[in-house]
């Protein structure tokens, strides 16, 4: 039970980043009558004001809001390139950032290409450590070992999610040094309105990060792992 009841705090304390995101993004995604435009227009406007050739946005499923480099694509989800509000615009900036750090050819773009893949690599086989599981159980037969296998394949997923840490730089220099001066700047929002676009910038800074973290811990799994 003890056991339980730490990995239960452990799965809450994991899972809360991504909840905070979704939170964020969420209630910030309420339609502003004022706002001059959708983030799909907004994200248009940026990549003309700013030259970028080649460049073009295209609208994606929920919650996949990215900047896709080999296809030199903004994506947004079908609420932010709709949407007017503050969570539309901030994304939308946010992601054009990335495709400014593209364009420029910046060292700190390098930071996804260069971690993203072994970030990935890692949670992947910590994923597939943990389905292959049973068998390994099966086999191994011995509480001691099978208690490595789990150890193994959970380190292996939180140094994944970590990994994303180091790319965090980047993720900040796309809401910070980019998107909020140009919604400052370009006076796309109300200055009344730019606490509330710091607010959902950080989110989109964190939200690899907190998507990484919260792929650590299957709360049912733990649990079931636990009770035998």
């Amino acid at each position: 039970m003890f056991l339980i009841i730490i990995a239960a705090i452990l799965a809450v304390l994991i899972y809360l980043p991504s909840f905070w995101v979704r939170h964020v993004m969420s209630k910030n995604n309420k339609e502003l009558v004022g706002l001059p435009g959708t983030g799909g227009e907004l994200a248009e406007h940026l990549i003309k004001r700013f030259e970028l050739s080649g460049i073009k946005v295209e609208e994606t499923e929920p919650f996949r809001d990215h900047f896709d480099p080999q296809n030199q694509t903004v994506r947004l989800s079908t609420a932010n390139y709709h949407g007017k509000s503050l969570t539309a615009v901030a994304v939308a900036a946010h992601e054009v950032g990335h495709a400014i750090q593209f364009h420029r050819k910046e060292e700190i773009f390098k930071l996804r290409s260069k971690y993203m893949p072994t970030a990935r690599a890692l949670s992947q086989i910590g994923i597939g450590i943990m389905w292959s599981f049973p068998i390994l159980g099966f086999i191994l037969r011995s509480p001691l070992a099978v208690g490595l296998v789990i150890g193994c394949s959970l380190l292996l997923q939180i140094l994944g999610a970590l990994a994303y840490l180091i790319i965090l730089p980047e993720e900040w220099d796309a809401s910070f040094n980019k998107a909020l001066p140009i919604l400052i700047e370009g006076e796309y929002v109300t200055a009344d309105q730019i606490p509330k676009i710091r607010t959902v910038l950080k989110a989109a800074a964190i939200t690899y990060f907190s998507a990484a973290l919260a792929n650590v811990f299957n709360i049912w799994r733990w649990l079931l792992i636990l009770r035998r």
